[in-house]
């Protein structure tokens, strides 16, 4: 994976940008930002639909079903939207340094442990290669992110238009 430009390379393998934009690539939580749009979609419907199985009694127990059925169905879908945002806000932090890392022209790296910090600046076709990486890999995950959270938005002001309309 790694070219020869990079073969003096004195950053651990471990901590090259490259290679941890590819294993976080392949993580299993992060490589679902990676999914054609139908497959994204259905992956965070999923993770609602995980985080709903909390709010639900949560929702039940705030309002009751039968009396207050529109509090309690707005309630129970914005607690799972909870548990939504905060997966995704770990997945954009998670692309985001990545990104940092990868568009940054000087690495920060770490020889053996927390205490003995160096830098190394990268050659240009390194650069290159890595903003190249970002533009065409990173950018449209970030993006998708940023949109998911844009939709997840009006959803919320949607439900508190008609929390406030019942």
């Amino acid at each position: 994976m790694i070219k020869s430009s990079v073969s003096n390379c004195p950053v651990p393998t471990e901590q090259q940008p490259l290679n941890e934009y590819e294993e976080l690539k392949s993580s299993w939580l992060f490589r679902d930002c990676t999914l054609n749009l139908r497959e994204y979609i259905a992956k965070i419907a999923w993770i609602w639909g995980i985080w709903w199985l909390v709010a639900f009694p949560v929702a039940a127990a705030s309002f009751s079903p039968y009396k207050q059925t529109a509090q309690f169905i707005l309630g129970s879908l914005a607690g799972a939207s909870v548990g939504v945002v905060l997966v995704l806000v770990r997945l954009y932090l998670g692309w985001s340094y990545i990104r940092d890392r990868l568009m940054s022209p000087i690495i920060f790296y770490e020889e053996s442990g927390w205490y003995d910090g160096q830098t190394w600046m990268k050659p240009e076709e390194v650069v290159t290669r890595d903003r190249l990486v970002v533009s065409y890999s990173i950018k449209p995950i970030i993006s998708r992110l940023q949109m998911t959270f844009a939709g997840l938005a009006v959803l919320f002001v949607a439900g508190t238009i008609v929390w406030h309309l019942v």
